[in-house]
């Protein structure tokens, strides 16, 4: 059975820059450029400022594009805290976004996405640009580097987690009684003699 084409919004975050990408298509076929861009906020403004700009960009992405699944990089921590701090700000905001709109959330690795993409994880952000220009048919390189880096994302997913997600919902259609999905779960977790917050 051939999967449908899936809309996917990739985010690179950062305070400064945050990279958006959407992309369309399926395994195995031809993938299509939706959009791209950064949101940008200024340096020497307030913390909160700078994530309510980010929040009210990702927003206005979303209201654009309806995506199908939003992919956002996983934040690693770094030698420069300051740094990570910001990006995992800017992540949880658009995490947020999405999740607010019931929209399926995936957390990539940039290891994990560049394997995807170039069939090495450990290539460089010029070797990511490269191949995300082919593989979208582009007459030049997504500028700035963020940008690219959204576009990986959403290829990925595409790739990885798309059918992933598809193969998963299948399944649930198939055996909707077994207990064994999210929802279940949730509903399980509120019966009597399941305590919450438990683990077990």
């Amino acid at each position: 059975m051939r999967l449908p084409e899936l809309r996917v919004m990739g985010v690179d975050p950062g305070l400064t820059r945050c990279g958006l990408g959407v992309v369309e298509g399926r395994p195995g076929a031809p993938l299509t450029l939706v959009k791209v861009g950064v949101v940008r906020t200024p340096a020497d403004e307030e913390i909160g400022a700078r994530l309510v700009m980010i929040e009210a960009g990702v927003e206005r992405w979303l209201d654009e594009v309806r995506p199908d699944a939003v992919a956002v990089e996983r934040v690693f921590a770094q030698h420069n805290l300051r740094t990570v701090m910001g990006t995992a700000q800017a992540s949880a905001v658009a995490i947020l976004c999405a999740s607010r709109r019931g929209l399926p959330v995936a957390l990539h690795t940039p290891s994990e996405v560049k394997a995807a993409i170039t069939g090495s994880g450990t290539a460089d952000k010029r070797q990511v640009g490269t191949m995300v220009t082919r593989l979208l048919r582009l007459d030049a390189m997504p500028r700035p580097a963020d940008a690219a880096d959204a576009l990986a994302l959403a290829i990925c997913h595409v790739w990885r987690g798309g059918a992933q997600n598809r193969l998963a919902e299948a399944m649930a259609r198939v055996r909707p009684a077994t207990g064994t999905t999210a929802a279940a779960y949730l509903r399980d977790r509120g019966r009597p003699g399941h305590a919450r917050g438990s683990t077990k």
